[in-house]
């Protein structure tokens, strides 16, 4: 009986062993994904820690960390059995910012100026709750249902959808928040963010100030093959550079956003594997490549901030939003992007609308058809910066859907056809959402 116990304790000892060794080198990403998550939720939507820890922080090794909130100094730190300690800080205006053990915490720092216009029009143009509206050709109670069935009952977690709102005719026709959540939280978008990152660039387009058909304006790539590396390239995530996003593992990825200072940099210097146009390849690095370009092109970093709020974000009332920052003060454009989940209804719409919002043509109809062509070597996956229905991934909705969407299953479905802007904001996606099965119910509710 002694020998067996033995060998038992030998072998849990064994197991502890093999299992702190192949989680120690990622405790340092365990803690600062905890840390960023927990001052973000808590600072910029006004959850408790205990939430964000059962809700955000409900992942494999991430439920490991322990959390700490500091309201006076306004900073939440993580760690794991005492290990590995980070620290994420708040700023107004720039949201959370995970920070290494050598950043300044009292260098100033700009933040961008807002104009918040409160109008008196309904939504999606105003801050007014929009009439009722009941369209003959939508059935509501196939509407309804197909929404409801998107959220969990009782106390099951296998759909995890926080909110969902559906907008037929800039009117909406269905609305629903999970417990916790309504009209007014504040949601990340995650990868979402890489959408408005594009449109960015699209606004510059229209105003004549960008020419994406040229060589990406990267010093650093001028004496070798990667000076031929277009911003089209980099939008539609062709580039050719080096890149592995897998965020399971210590990876190009998970280095930039939970250990860089500068995150657009981790992809610049990257060298290239193919030829440009010849191999797509979903990147990160790439999206927060484009914000460091972005930066360069205003002549003072005051201007780069303020450009994204005055040019898009604001001026379509998406007042909610907020985009944080890295340490070197550059907006995080592949991930860090929060908003209401109406706010992140209205950057549907304008696309649905072609780039018009209420009379304005904030960008070219023909960056829209722009951003949702596919690029040629995505199998119709893909097109700058936004995904696409074109060769079927959701075989019962039409083939010109395009979408936002980001990590755990946000998305934000664009569908001309119908006329039609869907979100889901939640904790689960594709397979353990059924993607398809709820948008073949929101369009099925619809009558021909």
């Amino acid at each position: 009986m002694k020998k067996i116990l033995k060998l038992v304790g030998f072998a849990s000892f064994v197991g502890l062993f093999y299992y702190g060794f192949i989680t120690y080198p990622k405790l340092d990403l365990i803690s600062g994904f905890s840390a960023k998550s927990i001052a973000s939720g808590h600072f910029i939507d006004k959850r408790a820690k205990e939430t964000i820890e059962k809700g955000d922080n409900d992942i494999d090794l991430i439920d490991l960390a322990t959390n700490v909130i500091d309201e006076k100094g306004q900073f939440a730190t993580a760690s794991v059995y005492g290990l590995k300690e980070r620290k994420a800080i708040y700023r107004e205006g720039l949201g959370a910012m995970l920070i290494d053990a050598d950043f300044d915490e009292t260098t100033p720092y700009n933040v961008p100026k807002r104009i918040k216009i409160i109008s008196g029009l309904a939504f999606p143009y105003g801050n007014q709750e929009s009439k009722d509206t009941v369209f003959s050709s939508v059935d509501y109670a196939k509407l309804n249902a197909a929404v409801a069935n998107a959220f969990d009952t009782g106390v099951k977690k296998d759909k995890r959808t926080r909110s969902v709102i559906v907008i037929h005719k800039d009117r909406i026709i269905a609305e629903k928040y999970d417990m916790g959540f309504n009209k007014d939280s504040k949601i990340l978008g995650w990868s979402m963010t890489k959408s408005i990152t594009s449109t960015i660039f699209g606004i510059l387009e229209k105003k004549g100030k960008y020419d994406i058909y040229k060589p990406a304006p990267i010093e650093e790539w001028q004496q070798d093959k990667r000076k031929n590396i277009t911003t089209n390239d980099l939008l539609h995530m062709n580039s050719g550079l080096e890149w592995e996003e897998n965020y399971s593992t210590i990876c190009d990825a998970t280095t930039m956003l939970f250990q860089s200072r500068n995150m657009g940099r981790i992809q610049l210097e990257k060298t290239a594997a193919f030829v440009p146009n010849t191999h797509w390849n979903y990147s990160s690095g790439t999206t927060n490549l484009l914000s460091y370009i972005l930066r360069s092109q205003f002549e003072t970093h005051q201007e780069y901030l303020d450009f994204w709020y005055a040019e898009l974000i604001d001026k379509i009332g998406m007042h909610s939003m907020v985009i944080e920052a890295d340490m070197s003060g550059n907006y995080v454009g592949s991930s860090y992007g929060w908003a209401t989940t109406r706010d992140w209804s209205k950057f549907g719409l304008l696309y649905l609308h072609r780039g018009n919002w209420n009379g304005e043509q904030i960008l070219e109809e023909s960056w829209v058809k722009y951003v949702a062509t596919p690029t040629a070597t995505s199998e119709g996956a893909y097109g700058a910066q936004f995904w696409l229905n074109a060769g079927g991934k959701f075989p019962d909705a039409p083939r010109d859907m395009f979408y936002c969407s980001g990590f755990q299953g946000q998305m934000v479905a664009i569908i001309p056809s119908l006329d039609l802007v869907i979100v889901r904001m939640g904790l689960k996606e594709d397979p353990d959402f059924d993607f398809n099965g709820f948008l073949k119910g929101v369009i099925g509710s619809l009558k021909n």
